[in-house]
């Protein structure tokens, strides 16, 4: 008879959150102006005020697929994004994402024309999904992205 493993109670709640984010489609977005960060419910762009969301969250380390955008406006009033979406290789906290992002998104705005950059944001999904270009730009949308005409 093989030998029972033992019981591992950190990996057990590991698996809970990992769970628990992903039934609630939770990401954590921000958008800078106006300066804001909130945990979203990516698919449907509401508010998630969860107390269990927010330390499964906040935590545990995951894999996180981010979408970085920065918002610009043509002298036209037209309105585009340019956008690029990576995972990360090794599991983070949520409080050391910010080092992981900062390359990607200098990278970002240094090729974008600044004469028409009005804002930037990022989204974090603690899972490895492939978000699409409608659903960040409604999520940036619902987040105010577009509504700040001043430059960044």
């Amino acid at each position: 008879m093989s030998k029972r493993k033992p019981h591992n109670f950190k990996a057990r709640m590991a698996r809970v959150c990992r769970s628990l984010l992903k039934t609630n489609y939770a990401c954590v977005a921000n958008v800078e102006p106006p300066d804001q960060q909130v945990m979203l419910h990516w698919k449907h762009c509401t508010q998630i005020r969860s107390v269990q969301v927010a330390n499964a969250l906040c935590d545990f380390a995951h894999h996180w697929t981010i979408y970085l955008s920065v918002f610009c406006r043509r002298e036209d009033g037209q309105l585009y994004s340019k956008s690029i979406q990576f995972t990360t290789d090794d599991m983070h906290l949520v409080a050391k994402l910010e080092s992981v992002i900062e390359q990607h998104h200098a990278d970002l705005c240094a090729g974008s024309n600044p004469n028409h950059t009005i804002g930037s944001g990022w989204i974090a999904i603690p899972d490895k999904v492939d978000l699409t270009e409608a659903q960040a730009n409604r999520v940036f949308t619902a987040m105010g992205a577009w509504r700040n005409p001043k430059a960044a």
